[in-house]
């Protein structure tokens, strides 16, 4: 079988993208799906994604992990969903879809696209990091100077850790200075990436929960560019949660299964 693709990023992250609406790719087939992702042999990326349709909304995504597993929401995968879609011209400027953690919202203006992740009801501040779910769970960690951290090595360290047991957690490392900018290591890619947006969103609300920041709309630094990030909050819970960046196709092609 022949199966198109196109390549989407969105500030350095990257996905492989596949219209099927006509559910014709093999979701359990995590062989092949690695083989995809890998970057000397494969096509390369961070991570999958299938668009199907939905009975009551524009698409519906589904993410797999760069090792080929189905795995929670992607925020930059779903800014990237949001531009495929408006590719295939599924919507003209807005559109709702359906994710693993439940219903989204989207806008695109040229390559800027924006997202509504879903609300967050549990922030959990610990001495020395915080903890909260973003449609992945992640942890977020305060230092000193971003650039020098071995990202590796600490985040796998905490990821691991037996606290998170098998599922375990994303971690970010926050530098807060004029900017706030931070790095990430992402489960399940075991790696660290140029961006992530569930870890951009779990950053600005830790930031703003341990009174870091007083902003609700706040820009966050990667290693791929700028997202930014904007939410409401009544004094429990964080609503009305937006992340938006840059995100393009970068190329197309196809492969044979």
């Amino acid at each position: 079988m022949i199966v198109d693709f196109y390549k989407f990023q969105g500030t350095g992250n990257d996905f492989i993208m596949i219209d099927d609406r006509g559910k014709e790719f093999d979701i359990e087939d995590s062989s092949l799906i690695r083989s995809l992702c890998e970057r000397r042999f494969g096509i390369g990326s961070d991570g999958l994604i299938l668009l199907r349709n939905h009975e009551e909304y524009d698409f519906e995504m589904i993410f797999f992990n760069s090792t080929g597993e189905r795995s929670t929401f992607c925020g930059n995968g779903g800014r990237c969903i949001i531009a495929f879609a408006h590719l295939l011209e599924l919507f003209d400027n807005e559109c709702r879809f359906m994710a693993y953690d439940g219903l989204h919202e989207g806008s695109i203006d040229k390559n800027m696209v924006s997202l509504k992740m879903a609300e967050v009801k549990e922030v959990d501040v610990r001495e020395d990091s915080v903890v909260l779910d973003t449609g992945s769970p992640h942890l977020v960690k305060l230092v000193d100077n971003v650039k020098t951290i071995n990202v590796l090595n600490k985040g796998k360290k905490l990821r691991f850790s037996k606290e998170f047991g098998d599922y375990g957690i994303n971690v970010n490392f926050a530098e807060v200075n004029e900017l706030i900018s931070i790095r990430t290591y992402e489960r399940g890619d075991e790696m660290e990436s140029l961006s992530c947006g569930t870890g951009s969103v779990a950053t600005a609300i830790a930031l703003y929960e341990i009174g870091k920041t007083d902003d609700k709309e706040i820009n966050i630094q990667t290693n791929g560019g700028e997202l930014k990030i904007s939410f409401n909050h009544d004094g429990k819970k964080y609503t009305n949660i937006w992340l938006s960046g840059e995100s393009s196709m970068v190329y197309s092609g196809e492969f044979e299964c």
